[in-house]
Parts: C-alpha cells; sequence; structure tokens
C-alpha cells in the first residue's frame, strides 16, 4: 500500500472572507478555484510546507491556525488537508505569483459564486462555519 503524500490547503481567513485562488495550470485545472496551498516536501512539517507554500504562490506571511478536521482524497496517492491561516500583521496584499491568475475574497454569502475544484468542495464545506463566527 502507497503512503499518502500530503497537500496542504489554506484556509486563508480575513474579516469574515476566505482567499479562493483561481488555477492557471495545468490545463485541466486551469479556471477552476481551489484553497490555496501545496505539497508538503520529504521531512518538512504541514505547517512549515503551509508557510512556504503561501508566501511562494501568494508573496504574503501567514500563520497557520489550527487544522480542519478530516482529511480529503487528491488524485493518488496525494491528500488534502486544511489549516485555518491568518495573514500576519504587516504582510503584503496576496498576489497571484505561481500557478493561479486571480485571487477573491469570498464572504459567507458569495462562497459558492466560484467554481471549486470537486477535491476542495468538501473542504470549503468543513471551513465555511468560520466565516460566521469570528476567528480565535
Amino acid at each position: 500500500m502507497t503512503e499518502s503524500i500530503v497537500v496542504v490547503g489554506a484556509a486563508l481567513l480575513d474579516e469574515g472572507r476566505l482567499l479562493a485562488a483561481r488555477r492557471s495550470a495545468p490545463a485541466d485545472l486551469a479556471g477552476r478555484w481551489e484553497l490555496p496551498g501545496g505539497k508538503v516536501e520529504p521531512g518538512e512539517a504541514p505547517e512549515a510546507a503551509l508557510v512556504r507554500e503561501l508566501r511562494e504562490e501568494l508573496g504574503v506571511e501567514a500563520e497557520p491556525l489550527e487544522r480542519v478536521p478530516g482529511q480529503w482524497p487528491l488524485r493518488s496517492p496525494y491528500v488534502l488537508r486544511v489549516w485555518l491561516t491568518r495573514l500576519l500583521p504587516g504582510s503584503p496584499v496576496p498576489e497571484p505569483l505561481e500557478d493561479h491568475d486571480e485571487l477573491r475574497w469570498l464572504t459567507h454569502a458569495d462562497l459558492w459564486d466560484v467554481d471549486w475544484l470537486p477535491q476542495d468542495v468538501p473542504a470549503v464545506r468543513a471551513v465555511e462555519e468560520h466565516l460566521r463566527a469570528p476567528m480565535k
């Protein structure tokens, strides 16, 4: 049995909004929306991978706060794990630097107005309640 490789996703929350990123590559994912993040490198802690990926993909400094319960299968052998995350004070405004061509802050009211990647939908549902309640 192959061991799963963890892909970390950031439920990046700010003032009751969730950051969604639109994929620009690869072609089969382009134009669909996801939670930003990426693969955990061998020997890297998932939280450290999340910080690194957000720096590389969005140019921001962020802090993982707590892991969202559950994990969601991607294409084998990958699984998605998501952390509630916040921007650190003084961090620049997120920009789509790598693998994305657009970012959008979504409120609870417009959370489903974007075409989420199917594998991100259960993770977004798990995060949805946090858009209604203030973050700790």
